[in-house]
């Protein structure tokens, strides 16, 4: 990783508050070290991270993507009960799952038209929403 990349991560980590350790700081510059967004698994990072010959296991993956979303870093992005997808870009956009492939990218939001909600239950108010967009190839 080049020193630019590093720096990246490091100013990452200093934006969300968080203290650069070598193992964020490590999982930081992967995923945003060449400046683009991106959607990773906890097991996609982790092989990346050892591919690297960084040694990190799987829980301090979990656990580091974990601390980037409570730092607001990140989105957790949910596609089933089983499958959670981290996303380096935090605004508000809907997202494709490809089914084929269990891949996820950013749709365009600015075709997305949401015209009505349901009213939250009584005491509760809406805290976001978020669209996944299924998709199969034909």
């Amino acid at each position: 990783m080049s020193t630019t990349e590093t720096q990246r991560g490091s100013e990452w980590l200093e934006r969300g508050g968080l203290r650069p350790t070598r193992q964020r700081l490590s999982l930081a510059t992967l995923l945003i070290g060449d400046g683009k967004n991106r959607h990773v698994t906890a097991e996609s990072l982790f092989e990346a991270s050892r591919l690297t010959g960084e040694k990190v296991s799987l829980a301090t993956v979990y656990n580091t993507l974990k601390a980037f979303c409570d730092a607001g870093l990140m989105r957790e992005i949910t596609v089933d009960g089983t499958k959670s997808y981290f996303d380096t870009y935090t605004a508000d956009h809907p997202h494709f799952y490809w089914e084929d492939s269990q891949s996820l990218s950013d749709a365009p939001a600015s075709e997305l038209e949401i015209s009505r909600l349901p009213n939250a239950p009584e005491g509760a108010e809406i805290a976001s929403v978020d669209v996944v967009i299924r998709l199969r190839r034909k």
